[in-house]
């Protein structure tokens, strides 16, 4: 009798066994990686940028997935932290096995993570940083749908008439980004016949920035550009205004969230000009009008912050973008990824997603065309300048 029930014991353990790869076959969904600073410094724009990137993947499952698999976000925290970023990259890609990441908000995170892309061959689609390092190092693992500060002060040129910019100074976060995007627009005001005078740096997390408004409110430039995230842009609006500082402030980068300046400075904010990537308050002017008053109404629905769609916008598209990818590679691997890659064309919430060559021949990274807006804070509210 025992060896009746051992028996039977071993064949339903062997129907279990069978049963296994069927069940694990019906639950397995397609993995892209996250890399966001969702804590620390910077954490408002990470976390903006990661709720965008969950409506994209609601949106593309209730449609049946990719590839008609369920598409699942594995979010990683990278601490506004580069180091912290490298850790997210590799826990995502040893772990996690993800075949595809987006990331990782800032230049200096992104730089940091590059080298595990090529060291594990793991395609990413950069979804804020500008630095012109990201795309021009020879890493072809690397897909960029913002734009570079190059790109955006390139864009920019147009206005210095509308502005009547004579003379502009600097006021930086001391990272790639923000060193990097001082560089840039300094080399196209010259270009332009602008004079181009001081430029200030600060450490991401200064919050006594008196010093250095101080020298600038000292200068005789018409221009104050400013670049660092909306945490401390709060702070340096505030602090001008109780300085006097007499220029009319320009922020680039695209990370300003004008909304939460409004809330946050008050009437600090009133006069400022914003680069950004995407307008929500007219998204009917965007280039795929359809697509970008979509996503603002489910940004709404949602109950997000609506001061956050300025940057809630790239994770959307970052995530689209890879979707594209996947399902025009036919398969969820990473090298079939980063060939598809080249061939997607995206109607995104910005504009319309493709991507050209950049750096050494036969290392290329891809980098987007994006559109850059302009908007003004004019008593409390959030205007299109009209020049």
């Amino acid at each position: 009798m025992s060896h009746w029930i051992k028996a039977v014991a071993l064949t339903l353990s062997a129907v279990a066994l069978a049963a296994v790869p069927q069940i694990a076959s019906a639950q397995e969904t397609i993995k892209i990686g996250v890399n966001q600073p969702l804590t620390g410094a910077v954490a408002a724009s990470g976390n903006y940028v990661t709720n965008g990137a969950r409506i994209a993947a609601d949106e593309l499952n209730a449609n049946g997935g990719i590839l008609g698999q369920q598409v699942e976000l594995i979010i990683e925290d990278n601490k506004s932290n580069p180091t912290e970023a490298v850790a997210a990259a590799e826990k995502l890609i040893v772990r996690d096995e993800v075949p595809v990441m987006m990331g990782a908000w800032s230049s200096t995170y992104t730089l940091a993570v590059m080298p595990k892309l090529m060291e594990y061959e793991i395609p990413m689609v950069v979804e804020t940083s500008s630095s012109g390092k990201i795309t021009t190092q020879g890493n072809p693992w690397v897909f960029r749908i913002s734009p570079t500060s190059e790109m955006e002060a390139k864009a920019f040129a147009d206005k210095i008439d509308d502005f009547g910019i004579k003379k502009a100074d600097f006021l930086a976060v001391n990272n790639d980004w923000g060193l990097g995007a001082s560089d840039e627009f300094r080399t196209m005001l010259k270009e332009n016949g602008v004079e181009v005078g001081m430029v200030e740096t600060m450490s991401a997390d200064a919050q006594d920035l008196s010093a250095q408004l101080s020298k600038l409110k000292a200068s005789d430039a018409d221009t104050l550009f400013v670049t660092t995230a909306v945490e401390q842009l709060t702070l340096v609006l505030k602090q001008a205004k109780s300085l006097g500082l007499p220029q009319t402030i320009i922020t680039t980068g695209g990370s300003q969230s004008p909304d939460q300046l409004i809330d946050q400075a008050g009437a600090a904010a009133d006069g400022s000009y914003h680069l950004l990537f995407f307008a929500p308050w007219f998204p009917e002017a965007a280039p795929n009008p359809e697509v970008a008053v979509q996503f603002v109404d489910k940004w709404k629905e949602r109950g997000y912050n609506f001061a956050g769609l300025t940057e809630g916008f790239r994770g959307y598209d970052g995530i689209m973008t890879i979707a594209a990818a996947i399902e025009k590679a036919g398969e969820a691997e990473p090298e079939a990824i980063r060939e598809a890659l080249w061939d997607v064309k995206v109607e995104g919430v910005n504009g319309d997603i493709s991507f050209i060559k950049q750096g050494p021949e036969g290392m290329e990274s891809g980098q987007n065309v994006p559109a850059v807006y302009v908007v003004k804070i004019e008593n409390g509210e959030i205007i299109q300048p009209s020049f």
